[in-house]
């Protein structure tokens, strides 16, 4: 089968799976639309403003753009078709289910960005870089230490921050070795999309599936050691590859700011309150990352109302420069760096692909997938979708679709949605935004040339799960 044949299948394949997501029940299907003009529209629409998604790099048009605009008309035209009718609520009431499922995910995320954001202006992130720069670890010992190191920060920060923290340290101590740089960020990269997976909080679609209620909050961390199998593994072969030297010496001291470990037993805090919320009452887990967005505000009121006292009683000059940013502390800025970006992207693919499944394509791969298919070659597949278009999609879709899997297979579909990502350096946010930050060292061919060690890893992985995990089948 030639190149372009092959490209053709999958892109419909992909608009299939991702045009299933988010139908707001099942009584929407009096109407499909899937034969008629406005469904073959929609498709056109979202596609062409996912290909400009992808082409983001390129173009430096923000990935919200596109999606935002292409959802607004999907629903105009599909609300066109209703109003023809005289049916004006049916719509209405599916575009209210969207937003609700978007506000909530929504919310979740812009308290932990604001969490992120809050740690890494008081210098959390850039001790954590000064120590590790400092202790004068080799080149081996430093790609094997940044990337354990994303893989267990990433289940409690986002994968991209991760990344690019460790990302930051490599290019510090391997100035002089664009290999080791490289090597470096591919391994950061699967690191890090290994570690979100087994986490509720590690990833997007990890909380998509927590509060969708498909599985409950400690089940997620049976995929621990697939997870781990699927970033040692490739990390195994490239080990050889990093030079066998040491950075030049360097050192450097960062003082964090005050309230910083506080802020980070509130951020725990913050996270406790959450699973507590969703586990024994039953409510939203944004609900409880809520609460702890009113922790973190209280205590920043507290940092802005005592940096008087503070400087009145402090003459060292190193602590001065902790509370020196105190005195107009406003957490509101924090809340304001949260990447709005991606939750606007979030907002747009939420209300596109709930205006394909709203279409009817819901059943259409549902049938395809989940009964045509076998569900493990079906969640298998899932992952490799995911290296070429975002997670997000294709996680909503098999959500939306519903299919009646025992729970080994739910996690792996979580797992292969998580760490798919990984077979290309565009597969993930973490690995656009490692190719911007490398000024060409990481690049998509440089990646490309261990995709076979990275889809060794992939592939071990899934046999891990099945596995370990063999009773949850």
């Amino acid at each position: 089968m030639n190149n372009r044949r092959l490209l053709f299948l999958v892109l419909i394949a992909t608009v299939l799976l991702s045009g299933a997501a988010f139908a707001a029940d099942e009584g929407h299907f009096a109407v499909s639309l899937t034969s008629h003009t406005v469904g073959y529209a929609a498709i056109a629409i979202f596609v062409i403003a996912y290909l400009l998604v992808m082409a983001e790099e390129f173009t430096h048009l923000r990935k919200s753009k596109p999606v935002i605009l292409a959802a607004g008309i999907i629903w105009a035209m599909i609300a066109a078709v209703y109003a023809g009718m005289g049916d004006f609520e049916t719509v209405a009431k599916a575009v209210r289910h969207n937003i609700l499922e978007f506000a909530e995910l929504m919310l979740f995320l812009l308290v932990a960005m604001t969490y992120i954001n809050v740690l890494e202006e008081r210098r959390v992130f850039d001790a954590l870089k000064a120590w590790l720069i400092s202790h004068q670890f080799s080149y081996r010992q430093l790609f094997w230490l940044t990337g354990f190191l994303a893989f267990f920060i990433s289940p409690v920060a986002d994968n991209l921050t991760t990344a690019l923290l460790m990302c930051a340290v490599v290019m510090a101590v391997g100035i002089d070795s664009p290999r080791f740089i490289s090597l470096s960020c591919i391994s950061i990269v699967i690191a890090a999309n290994a570690g979100g997976a087994f986490s509720p909080f590690g990833d997007i679609t990890t909380l998509m599936v927590w509060q969708k209620g498909v599985i409950d909050f400690w089940t997620f961390f049976l995929l621990f050691i697939p997870a781990l199998v699927n970033f040692v593994v490739p990390a195994a072969f490239m080990h050889f590859a990093i030079p066998n030297e040491a950075p030049a010496e360097t050192t450097e001291t960062v003082i964090m700011k005050r309230g910083a470990r506080r802020i980070m037993f509130l951020f725990f805090l913050t996270i406790a309150t959450a699973v507590s919320f969703h586990n024994f009452l039953h409510l939203p887990p944004m609900l409880g990352m809520m609460t702890g967005l009113a922790y973190l505000q209280f205590f920043s009121f507290y940092l802005k109302k005592t940096f008087a006292v503070h400087e009145s009683v402090v003459s060292n000059p190193l602590y001065i420069e902790k509370i020196k940013d105190d005195k107009n502390y406003d957490i509101f800025h924090n809340v304001a760096r949260a990447e709005w970006d991606t939750l606007l992207f979030f907002y747009g693919v939420v209300l596109c692909v709930g205006g394909l499944g709203f279409i009817g394509y819901l059943s259409l791969a549902s049938q395809l997938m989940y009964v045509e298919w076998d569900a493990t070659y079906a969640n298998i597949m899932v992952g490799v979708v995911s290296a070429v278009i975002d997670n997000i999609p294709v996680m909503f879709a098999v959500l939306s679709m519903g299919p009646d899997m025992p729970t080994g297979q739910w996690l792996l579909v979580t797992l292969t949605a998580g760490v798919g990502g990984s077979l290309l350096s565009i597969g993930s946010a973490a690995g656009v935004a490692l190719m911007g930050q490398t000024r060409g060292i990481y690049t998509f061919f440089s990646h490309l040339k261990w995709t076979p060690v990275i889809a060794l890893g992939y592939a071990a992985s899934i046999m891990a799960h099945m596995w370990v995990n063999s009773s949850t089948f």
